[in-house]
């Protein structure tokens, strides 16, 4: 801003990037922790474990996206703004299909009173005035209540909140007895690695994850290492018994 040289600055270098291991569930506990959800918040969490969805991607769904002939879903304008198909759940569609009928309730009131049409992307709203109060780009998880949009001042409907998840899945956390870390991001690490012990191609996970580069989805292989029992303990060779205390 000053247009002076500062040469120091360009020896500090960025910090380097810690690869840390994600949490992931057992296959066990992913349903124990499913059982423990109910309502809209139960039908997504499945979602997200389901597809692999991040979960700013499952609240933005628009009922276009969902194709039940196909069993695929669409995300569109994913992280890095890069579209993408992931799986629809066979287990999910009559749950989806009841979604949808209640939504559409929902959007037929919407309509009946006249309220603003919901946030179209990349200024389509001005392309397509009218596409906001259609069907097809109504949410699939939208919210109870309406709220104003700061951007225009229209009072319109949003998707539900991410904290509407966050507080179930954590009370589902404890009373399903997991002892681990875990947070709405860890079902989409459960989705891959479980996939990858599955046997699924690694190339296929990475583009069901949308990740750009495979070397981010190598690191579900790390969880896999151990988790895979492929190298014994020394202590297992020994014929030694541990008395209690």
């Amino acid at each position: 801003m000053l247009g002076m040289e500062l040469p120091w600055m360009q020896q500090i270098g960025r910090p380097p990037e810690r690869k840390r291991i994600p949490v992931v569930l057992t296959v066990q506990e992913v349903q124990t922790l499913l059982s423990h959800m109910a309502g809209t918040e139960a039908l997504l969490a499945a979602l997200l474990y389901g597809s692999g969805l991040r979960l700013r991607e499952a609240l933005g769904l628009r009922v276009k996206d969902v194709d039940f002939d196909r069993h695929a879903i669409i995300v569109r304008s994913g992280k890095g703004d890069k579209d993408r198909v992931v799986m629809l759940p066979r287990a999910l569609v009559p749950r989806l299909r009841a979604q949808l009928i209640q939504v559409r309730a929902v959007w037929g009131q919407d309509r009946a009173t006249g309220r603003g049409g919901v946030y179209l992307p990349h200024a389509l709203e001005r392309k397509y005035p009218r596409a906001g109060e259609s069907w097809a780009w109504f949410w699939v998880f939208p919210s109870a209540k309406l709220s104003v949009d700061p951007q225009t001042g229209v009072e319109r409907r949003h998707h539900l909140f991410e904290e509407r998840l966050n507080r179930q899945l954590k009370k589902a956390v404890v009373q399903a007895g997991i002892a681990k870390h875990v947070s709405v991001h860890t079902l989409r690490h459960s989705f891959a690695t479980h996939l990858l012990q599955a046997g699924t191609d690694i190339r296929t996970v990475q583009e069901l994850l949308g990740h750009s580069d495979v070397s981010t989805t190598m690191i579900y292989t790390h969880v896999l290492k151990v988790a895979a029992g492929g190298t014994s303990s020394p202590l297992d060779a020994l014929a030694l018994h541990l008395s209690p205390g």
